[in-house]
């Protein structure tokens, strides 16, 4: 099989490489002349752990190649997928969709035979029949169905997440379609993953539910770690209870100070401005996004009470940038919110984060970037741990504490033991636990 891969950005770059992995012809296509260049030279454009050997195997292998020509990329396809960027569109929260449009109207032009043509890109319910008006308006006498076949991938997991999934949703009623996606997924089928077939706008909404339900998931634990705090219980302990209920599960139980990413904010916002044009509010996400946002920025309040009320005239040391480990990704990380009122309180701020540096002095200014976790630390009058990269949690505590001038450490991502902290002489602030000193 021949696949056209339209978007060379995380979903799409890292699809189209694991479809190579899988033993198809893959050509992965965007307008980005420099980003072609440096893929063509093995230079990723973003962080995946694992990615960077994957592409390099398959383009060794000549399974997998790059181009900036739509048209040549397109043509003698099975199967084009559109894995462009979605973003929130500014001013109202709708999912902006110009990108897979345009890419419609393209690939209208440069298709030859029956095509499919695959939303991977997160879309809302309706995409994949306004991508078909486009494509029949184009090229009224073509051949082709338009397919719905949205990513599960988490950032820093993802190429095990599309090698192994927990399951493979496809949206059409086309039988060609379903035939060559079948075709497609057939190396799946080896390991028994459930292959989902349903309609174009059941698998529009799939997405959307999967990645609201999760964030909902997440604000009701972080919810939850708040009254733990004022009721004496510990988080962990309730968040282990809960999750052993096989109802309820222990996934993205896990408190700290709210989620980011590319997915979950765009996602919860996208599918309830939907739902508000639909007559059909989503109320509890509403009440997601709304909790989700405030806690961001509530968060430099704890830091803040953490070092006695104040930051004026203190050094803060960060450790962590991204919204999560594994990945440079900073869209929405919570660091964009906690670190801009970190520094109108009056605080310095020093931070290292192991990727995300890079995309992080383009919306940061005024920090001091440092070389690693204890020089980010040193002479700061408060630790303040912001994403849960492996390498922080086993920091050596008196390392920690020689190198702060107060043994003040804030753990919104709950990486250390209260107790070790208490005994290690730390005034230890974390999420959803009892605060030991200060």
């Amino acid at each position: 099989m021949r696949v056209a891969m339209i978007g060379t950005g995380y979903v799409g770059l890292v699809s189209g490489a694991c479809f190579s992995e899988f033993g198809t012809d893959v050509i992965c296509v965007d307008k980005d002349v420099e980003k072609i260049a440096r893929l063509e030279d093995g230079i990723m454009p973003i962080y995946e752990p694992g990615l960077d050997v994957l592409v390099e195997n398959n383009v060794k292998a000549g399974r997998l190649t790059f181009t900036t020509d739509l048209k040549e990329g397109v043509k003698g396809a099975d199967a084009v997928f559109i894995a462009v960027g979605t973003p929130t569109r500014r001013g109202d929260g709708h999912a902006d969709l110009s990108y897979v449009y345009a890419a419609a109207e393209e690939i209208a032009d440069a298709m030859e035979g029956f095509t499919v043509i695959v939303t991977k890109s997160t879309v809302p319910v309706g995409t994949g029949r306004e991508v078909e008006r486009i494509i029949r308006e184009k090229r009224p006498d073509a051949e082709f169905a338009v397919v719905s076949n949205p990513e599960f991938l988490r950032e820093g997991s993802a190429i095990g997440d599309f090698m192994r999934p927990d399951r493979v949703v496809i949206g059409t009623s086309d039988e060609r379609a379903r035939e060559v996606m079948s075709d497609l997924y057939r190396p799946l089928y080896l390991i028994e993953t459930p292959i989902v077939f349903t309609t174009r706008e059941t698998s529009e909404m799939i997405k959307y539910a999967a990645n609201t339900f999760l964030a909902a998931k997440i604000t009701f634990i972080n919810e939850i770690a708040d009254l733990c705090e004022k009721v004496g219980a510990d988080v962990h302990d309730v968040a282990r209870g809960i999750g052993l209920d096989g109802r309820i599960g222990k996934k993205f139980l896990h408190p700290g100070p709210g989620y980011g990413g590319s997915c979950f904010p765009k996602d919860t916002l996208a599918l309830v401005r939907t739902a508000q044009e639909h007559g059909s509010p989503l109320r509890i996400i509403e009440t997601v996004v709304d909790v989700n946002a405030k806690r961001k920025k509530a968060m430099a309040d704890r830091v803040i009470s953490a070092c006695g009320g104040s930051v004026a005239g203190k050094t803060i040391g960060i450790l962590g940038l991204a919204f999560k480990p594994n990945t440079d990704d900073m869209r929405d990380a919570p660091s964009l919110d906690i670190v801009p009122a970190l520094i109108a309180a009056g605080a310095k701020i020093k931070a290292f984060d192991p990727e995300a540096m890079g995309e992080a002095k383009k919306l940061l200014d005024g920090i001091e970037y440092c070389d690693g976790a204890y020089d980010a630390i040193s002479g700061a009058d408060a630790m303040v741990v912001l994403t849960e990269w492996n390498e922080f949690r086993g920091m050596d505590l008196d390392r920690i504490k020689d190198a702060l001038v107060h043994p003040t450490v804030v753990d919104l991502r709950n990486v250390y033991d209260p107790t070790e902290m208490a005994e290690n002489g730390f005034s230890y602030s974390c999420v959803g636990r009892a605060t030991i000193g200060g």
